[in-house]
């Protein structure tokens, strides 16, 4: 299999020296006072497990930090790259020096290699994974399609991320702190009215419902809203099932709908780049 931008991007970003430290040769490494030390505001990880950063700071307490920090000279301080997590469980175990290798990388380059690392130990959930990628698109001017070159990963699956951004600040905090998953949210994304979301977060979280839970209640919060007729149509067996393979095969929700006469589907999109996305999966030539 043909390795995506995720690997070869970082080999590229991070000179062998700064990706393999952890052995006898230490080329580019230095002691620093821990408080010259900053963090990078822009770093896509917004929790840390409290529970894990004490374990790794009893672990830094015994051994110290193997792998030291990669940073970036910003005015009188260090700003850092690569390693938040070592350099938060290093002021736990109360050093006062922390190693480091200076890289010199700008903004872009940056949150790259902050995003990458996250993703490759996978510690991002949904949400912070989906502003993540919209602060890559936003500041640095990329598609989608860059975007997933640039972090390995595919079209469809950054398009998938990126709608979550549409869903209203409480969901997302809520999603963000893992109140809700990310099953939950494409179904809440269903819901444009921003108090009824808000009302179906709570419900779901209160009730404990699961994300099929969540999606029949869903499915059928909307069938009230379009009526007592689109509602008995909508739950039609022989039509959920077709309506259902068709939203597992395009990634997108797929409406499907009988009148006295004639019949219709409704495919939904949120922007080109899914709109072309979807044509491509229909293999329908523009």
């Amino acid at each position: 299999m043909k390795q995506r931008g995720l690997g070869k991007g970082l080999n590229a970003l991070l000179s062998d020296e700064a990706l393999n430290v952890g052995g006898d040769n230490h080329v580019g490494v230095q002691m620093v006072n821990i408080n010259d030390i900053e963090t990078n505001f822009d770093q896509p990880r917004k929790k840390f497990n409290q529970e894990e950063l004490q374990e790794l700071s009893l672990s830094i307490r015994q051994h110290g930090i193997l792998q030291p920090l990669i940073v970036r000279k910003k005015d009188n301080k260090y700003e850092i790259v690569a390693g938040e997590r070592r350099y938060r469980a290093a002021r736990m175990a109360e050093l006062n020096e922390i190693p480091i290798i200076v890289k010199e990388f700008d903004d872009k380059q940056t949150l790259e290699i902050a995003l990458i690392e996250n993703i490759q130990r996978q510690d991002l959930n949904a949400m912070e994974l989906a502003c993540a990628y919209n602060l890559l698109m936003e500041r640095f001017d990329l598609n989608q399609d860059e975007v997933a070159d640039r972090v390995g990963k595919s079209r469809p699956s950054v398009t998938n991320i990126l709608r979550l951004m549409n869903l209203t600040p409480y969901a997302q905090e809520k999603l963000r702190e893992n109140l809700i998953s990310f099953g939950h949210a494409r179904a809440i994304l269903s819901i444009k009215d921003i108090k009824v979301q808000k009302q179906l977060v709570d419900y779901i979280i209160g009730k404990k419902l699961s994300v099929r839970e969540t999606e029949k209640y869903v499915q059928g919060l909307l069938n009230e809203k379009e009526g007592k007729k689109e509602k008995k149509e909508a739950y039609n067996p022989f039509y959920r099932e077709i309506q259902e393979n068709l939203q597992k095969s395009l990634g997108t929700k797929v409406t499907i709908s009988m009148g006295a006469k004639k019949g219709k589907i409704e495919i939904e999109y949120y922007s080109d780049d899914e709109l072309e996305r979807i044509i491509s999966l229909m293999h329908v030539n523009k």
